[in-house]
């Protein structure tokens, strides 16, 4: 494996625009085969025929669950982790409820989490809980990282992906200091240059997810700093 492939095994493409359509992951999916990325996210309803133009590629497909603001029941997203889990996908990203975080109910907030992370486990799946901060304080943010490192999330995400890189930079120094070295930690960001792909890495990220371009998928490969990807 050459040191450009082991790179991008830190990238992940993300396809998780309201308007996503099956021309945009027809691209998307040749994206990550093309350039050997570790994992492609796309919206629920898109996960079916993901993995079936995936085929035997070893790009891991993703979801995203309670997406995106998180304040649906724990029924809901536990309903809607279950069908994307048996529709293929093999990583549950998962938005906090930043609600009940806000209002101090630890309670609601560790088993919404605990809900999905067992359901995607006993599928052997990944899950992942996005810890959007706006507009809650830091000490929420690590309390929500606390949370999910307790109910056995296997990592954090920075936000739903639509941050700047400058902010997603920070944040992710923020959730890596806020969990175990089991827990990895997903930058998801509106990153548009190697540059801040590897920045991303040297911040903590044990991966980089952001909606690439085919030449940011070659450069980032090349520029990032070679480490173990995430799990």
């Amino acid at each position: 494996m050459t040191a450009s492939v082991r790179r991008a095994l830190r990238l992940e493409h993300r396809l998780t625009q309201p308007n996503a359509s099956l021309a945009d992951l027809d691209a998307a999916v040749a994206l990550a085969a093309d350039h050997e990325i570790a994992a492609l996210t796309v919206n629920p309803w898109l996960v079916k025929v993901a993995k079936r133009l995936l085929g035997r590629t070893r790009v891991t497909l993703g979801t995203v669950i309670g997406f995106p603001h998180g304040s649906q029941l724990l029924s809901v997203k536990a309903f809607e982790a279950s069908k994307a889990l048996e529709q293929g996908a093999t990583q549950i990203d998962f938005v906090v409820n930043g609600g009940a975080l806000a209002s101090g109910d630890d309670e609601t907030v560790f088993n919404d989490m605990l809900a999905v992370v067992d359901m995607a486990h006993s599928a052997l799946a990944s899950a992942g809980v996005i810890v959007e901060p706006a507009p809650l304080s830091e000490e929420l943010v690590r309390k929500a990282c606390h949370l999910a490192e307790r109910a056995g999330a296997d990592y954090v995400v920075t936000s739903t992906g639509t941050a700047t890189a400058a902010a997603t930079l920070e944040r992710t120094r923020v959730l890596r200091e806020s969990v175990g070295p089991r827990i990895g930690v997903k930058a998801s960001g509106r990153f548009r240059t190697a540059d801040q792909v590897s920045a991303a890495v040297a911040a903590g990220a044990t991966r980089v997810s952001t909606n690439l371009t085919p030449a940011l998928a070659r450069s980032a490969a090349d520029a990032a700093p070679l480490a173990a990807a995430a799990g």
